[in-house]
């Protein structure tokens, strides 16, 4: 066995799986399978109105009951979503959607398929998370850059900087306070809008705080 598919197996055997469906034989294939694979099992009906939590990997059923719970969604559980199907209709497919499972299988469940079911959904879950850390990291990037152009506005408007002295001044702030510079920006705009509560500084005004009152 390579090195990668070691290291695939052992992590499917620390994982734990829910599955949350109704007794029946069908819910045994899927649960003797992965029994098989090694995965920790919770298993769970009737079905919840929220997701189980602690799970990281939940199969469900696909059902009517569905409808409206917006907990049951990829966007909103830590955990890898596999539906289960059992059957397919425009009604079945809708909710699928609605869900952004990671995988589906569909009636009659074989042992053949859920481990690749399985392997695949959580390679998607991976991927999802790792392009909303980068588009989240973009987000707080464009934040604390506006933050700083607003600061620098500032900094022109009340004490004469130019817009290259007043970066460089939080510059200096920053490396001394052993903090970013956004975040000088931040303290810079706080204590700009408490002054102006305060009636020390006029709102929108080019008064220069050590002018006084």
């Amino acid at each position: 066995m390579g090195q990668s598919l070691r290291r695939l197996y052992e992590d499917l055997r620390s994982i734990c799986v829910a599955v949350v469906y109704p007794p029946g034989e069908d819910r045994d294939v899927v649960i003797q399978q992965l029994q098989r694979i090694g995965c920790r099992l919770r298993v769970i009906w009737p079905s919840p109105t929220e997701p189980p939590t602690g799970a990281d990997v939940i199969f469900f059923q696909i059902s009517q009951e569905l409808e409206g719970r917006s907990g049951w969604n990829a966007s909103a559980v830590d955990a890898a979503l596999v539906a289960l199907s059992d059957y397919e209709s425009p009604t079945t497919l809708k909710l699928l959607l609605d869900t952004k499972a990671h995988g589906v299988l569909t009636r009659p469940f074989r042992s053949q398929g859920i481990l690749s079911t399985l392997v695949l959904a959580r390679s998607s879950q991976g991927f999802q998370q790792r392009q909303q850390a980068k588009i989240d990291k973009l987000e707080s990037t464009i934040k604390s850059r506006r933050q700083i152009e607003k600061a620098i506005r500032v900094l022109v408007e009340y004490q004469k900087h130019s817009e290259e002295s007043a970066y460089q001044f939080m510059r200096e702030r920053a490396t001394g306070l052993r903090v970013t510079v956004a975040e000088v920006a931040t303290m810079l705009l706080e204590t700009q809008d408490a002054m102006e509560k305060l009636g020390f500084l006029a709102a929108g005004k080019g008064k220069n705080p050590g002018d006084g009152v």
